[in-house]
């Protein structure tokens, strides 16, 4: 997957029509100005799924790392850097099913705390959220130093 005249120093940034296995889109990047414009929509594309993802991360559902997941595979489908950054995360994925039960559960409790850890230090600073229903702010209220 090396691109031919799209360099940038040694490092490929773009996918050549060649290295593409969808006949629809090796078409589109066989014409310059066509391939200019998908490429400028398919990043717009990505970084709206990303800032989605930012912007949801903190709401409760879906969204957050999926939707940012979803932009970086957006990206990848045109640019190499996100190629291999989508490959780097998928290596981390596979490491990270290898870990034995204990680990994984050890590691899902270690991120719960550092999560309500750095909520309730959010709310130590700002107050808590006006917009919680009354019996989750009396709730809270009993927490020292809220």
């Amino acid at each position: 997957m090396r691109s031919g005249g799209h360099e940038h120093g040694e490092h490929p940034v773009l996918l050549d029509a060649k290295d593409d296995r969808w006949a629809w889109r090796r078409k589109i990047r066989m014409n310059p100005r066509k391939a200019f414009f998908y490429r400028l929509g398919v990043g717009i594309a990505g970084t709206l799924f990303i800032l989605l993802g930012f912007v949801t991360g903190p709401l409760p559902g879906p969204g957050g790392i999926p939707l940012v997941l979803l932009g970086l595979a957006i990206w990848a489908s045109e640019f190499e850097w996100a190629q291999k950054l989508m490959s780097w995360f998928r290596r981390q994925l596979a490491w990270v099913r290898r870990w034995p039960r204990w680990a994984k559960a050890l590691m899902v409790i270690i991120i719960v705390v550092c999560l309500l850890t750095s909520l309730y230090l959010a709310m130590r600073l700002s107050g808590v959220p006006d917009w919680l229903p009354a019996p989750v702010r009396e709730v809270l209220g009993y927490l020292p130093g809220l």
